[in-house]
């Protein structure tokens, strides 16, 4: 077998295992899995660890075992967290479930017939026949309070961060723990992943499985680094919340942007973690981007990878179509294709103006349009000079001062680019 651990360890994914976890990866063909709680209806970039760990795992011939929380989900994990989560109804958590399955179905195969095929697994299916007596006998006994108290995740709570730890998130980390146990006893999993915040909950599990399957029995634990940007801040994050990995939730176009804009610290660090690149071409990346930064080679390439790997390469060819609307030599034709969403957010924080459908049914002189009817200029007479200068755009064709705006000139029936010089816009719509 390759070896999957020193891959982690060069692309900055790994961060701490069990002693042997490295012996069993290289031993053989071994099945590991790590934990989606369904908090919401899909996953963001903060999954993306995870969801490409699993990957790596397939890729080095080991077969990973997705496991999304619909009995977990219902607790709420505390690790990392100062105060309890508010509980999800049934329907708001089966709906959460079935999106995030979907999202994983992107990235890994289940429908696959090879050995190492991926498995998805929901824990509701094992854990709601389960009574509280039964659970408690079964599975309570065989961990003491101590042992749970002495876990990062409870000693933070109860030592005054937030307003303590309900009974109900305390008992968290026996029920993933049994999630170990009953994967290991039914899917021969022997391996557990997850980020650094889990350490606690997983080697819970592993002591359940050595306590509870036998005298032989072995189980590992393997977590990642949880991921900061250069500055100590929170990675994840964009000025408008979350980065989803679902286009109807963020588009292609804010998720390329969103990677195209790390610093170079941080992109020189993502591109390793991020991207399926091997070492060689990575190091020549990053010493080509040394040679002239402002190219931002690193950042592209970094933005191209990782949404060609979430969405798809035509999805990514809109995204840069869209990027060089504002930072490139586009087209009218290049406007035309963007529909409604990205426009708008290609255009974002631009001043805008409604004029009437009906007036550029008639038809409008440029002069009118660039002054009384948007306030673009603020007399006719400057609207007059930029029109003599040629430096007057309307979907990014060149204008002269006897255009006249109709409704023919709408971008998805909608809207008009107006531009003057190189970086002054402004958005009509039609309404």
């Amino acid at each position: 077998m390759k070896n999957l651990v020193e891959e982690l360890k060069w692309r900055g994914l790994y961060h701490d295992s069990m002693p042997g976890t490295e012996e069993q990866l290289l031993k053989e063909v071994t099945s590991a899995y790590i934990g989606f709680d369904p908090t919401a209806d899909s996953l963001h970039i903060g999954s993306m660890v995870q969801i490409i760990l699993l990957v790596h795992l397939k890729n080095f011939g080991h077969q990973p075992i997705a496991l999304v929380g619909g009995a977990t989900g219902m607790i709420g994990d505390p690790s990392g967290k100062s105060d309890e989560r508010n509980l999800l109804n049934e329907e708001t958590l089966a709906k959460n479930v079935a999106g995030i399955k979907s999202v994983l179905s992107r990235f890994l195969d289940f429908n696959s017939k090879e050995a190492n095929a991926p498995v998805m697994v929901n824990n509701y299916d094992w854990m709601k026949e389960f009574s509280f007596i039964d659970f408690a006998r079964e599975v309570g006994k065989r961990i003491t309070v101590n042992y749970m108290m002495a876990k990062d995740s409870v000693k933070k709570r109860i030592n005054g961060e937030g307003e303590g730890m309900s009974f109900t998130e305390f008992t968290y980390q026996l029920i993933q723990g049994y999630d170990f146990y009953h994967l290991y006893k039914n899917n021969n999993c022997v391996l557990q992943m997850g980020g650094s915040d889990q350490w606690g909950n997983i080697t819970t599990g592993t002591e359940l499985v050595r306590r509870m399957g036998g005298e032989n029995a072995k189980a590992y634990a393997l977590t990642t680094p949880l991921i900061t940007k250069a500055d100590g801040s929170k990675f994840g994050k964009s000025e408008g919340g979350n980065v989803w990995l679902d286009a109807d939730k963020t588009s292609v176009y804010k998720f390329y942007q969103f990677w195209v804009n790390t610093t170079d610290v941080d992109a020189e660090k993502y591109i390793k973690i991020f991207t399926f690149l091997d070492k060689e071409t990575i190091d020549a990346l990053i010493e080509e981007h040394k040679t002239a930064p402002h190219l931002r080679v690193l950042q592209k390439k970094l933005a191209e990878e990782i949404t060609i790997f979430v969405h798809n390469q035509e999805e990514l060819e809109k995204a840069i179509q869209a990027s060089n609307i504002l930072f490139g030599n586009s087209t009218a034709d290049d406007l035309k294709k963007l529909d409604e969403k990205t426009f708008l957010e290609v255009f974002d924080g631009v001043p805008q103006a409604e004029i009437a459908k009906a007036d550029l049914e008639n038809g409008l002189d440029i002069i009118s349009v660039l002054n009384e009817k948007t306030g673009f200029f603020k007399s006719n007479g400057e609207a007059r000079r930029a029109l003599t200068a040629n430096s007057i755009s309307v979907n990014r064709e060149k204008i002269k001062e006897d255009f006249v705006l109709t409704a023919n000139d709408l971008i998805n029936n909608q809207f008009v680019l107006l531009q003057s010089g190189k970086k002054n816009y402004f958005v009509i719509r039609a309404i």
